[in-house]
């Protein structure tokens, strides 16, 4: 393999600087599959790598992008052949390992999905905040969520997890009411089906109650936080709330009564540690039947060069859907 770009993080008096380096094969770390990465994306932990004390990365110096897809260049499996489409995100890629924002990746074979049905660009669209999205509208689901149930709530509705909620909900059949503290995404959100925008929840002069009015069949919460204990406070009874986010902090100030007299249920999303087969099978489904239908309207194209912009935007909370990080196609073989 020739010499290749990394952008790498790096720690320097007090802050982690992010800039492009020139490396070779040996920068890369063990695996059985290596892919020339064609798109990556940018998630709240892309923002969290790149912040003092983030949190999520082991060491520093690292490549972040928690997400990458692309075309398998050399392969040490059975499962995956030179030339295979590819997605891998989620494990220890972008926060232990180095990740998506470099020319070249290497991981293990059972972090890798094959794509069928798929573009790699489709792929780093949906990425991680997509697939936490598919995996909370799957939940729901599992526990017999029905369109004729009533209203489901979204919080962060203009978020990358929530933009691909609101889609999936209301490509199924659901009333989706869309929370964002942006009001002027409310037009996006109705073009992604939300049959309702509101503000942040709870709203300013709301005061705390262990039990609210019940309003919602279900939720898919982004938020945490207050967001999430006013929002289990008003799930209707035998309901659910599909948690994924803590942008409202990691808090979380609730009583039983919620669960123990409306019977309302937790579930938390977790898209890290996700099992491998089931990681391929939700892939599929989102390729299928559970393809987000307005993922164009959602999605910007971003060269990696302005990566660091948008990485602000994230952290300040001011950026609304999916950004790809593109790669110009090189040759290192």
């Amino acid at each position: 393999m020739k010499d290749f770009t990394a952008w790498i993080a790096r720690e320097n008096e007090g802050r982690i600087e992010l800039a492009p380096d020139t490396v070779d094969e040996s920068f890369l770390p063990p695996g059985e599959v290596t892919i020339q990465v064609e798109y990556s994306s940018v998630n709240f932990k892309d923002a969290l790598a790149l912040t003092p004390k983030g949190g999520v990365v082991r060491a520093y110096p690292i490549v972040p992008g928690i997400d990458l897809a692309g075309t398998v260049v050399e392969s040490e499996s059975s499962e995956f052949a030179v030339g295979d489409k590819v997605v891998a995100h989620g494990y220890d890629i972008g926060t232990a390992r180095h990740g998506g924002y470099a020319q070249f990746a290497r991981v293990p074979a059972d972090w890798v999905v094959r794509l069928d049905g798929m573009s790699t660009r489709t792929a780093a669209a949906i990425g991680t905040a997509g697939f936490t999205a598919a995996m909370s509208v799957e939940a729901l689901l599992s526990r017999g969520l029905e369109p004729g149930d009533g209203p489901v709530l979204v919080t962060g509705a203009s978020g990358g997890v929530g933009t691909v909620a609101v889609d999936l909900l209301a490509a199924a059949g659901f009333e989706v009411v869309a929370s964002s503290g942006k009001p002027e995404k409310a037009e996006l959100l109705t073009g992604l089906g939300a049959s309702k925008v509101i503000g942040r929840l709870p709203e300013p002069d709301t005061k705390p109650r262990p039990l609210g009015k019940a309003q919602w069949a279900a939720a898919v919460d982004c938020v945490g936080g207050a967001t999430l204990a006013h929002v289990l406070s008003t799930i209707e009874y035998g309901g659910s709330v599909a948690a994924s986010g803590l942008t409202g902090g990691s808090g979380l100030d609730t009583t039983v009564l919620p669960f123990i007299l409306r019977g309302v249920s937790l579930l938390g999303i977790d898209s890290v540690q996700y099992p491998i087969a089931q990681r391929r099978r939700l892939w599929k489904r989102l390729a299928t039947d559970l393809a987000p239908t307005h993922l164009d309207a959602i999605t910007h194209d971003v060269p990696i060069a302005e990566v660091v912009s948008v990485i602000d935007q994230v952290r300040a909370g001011s950026y609304s859907g999916r950004a790809v990080v593109g790669f110009a196609p090189v040759s290192a073989y």
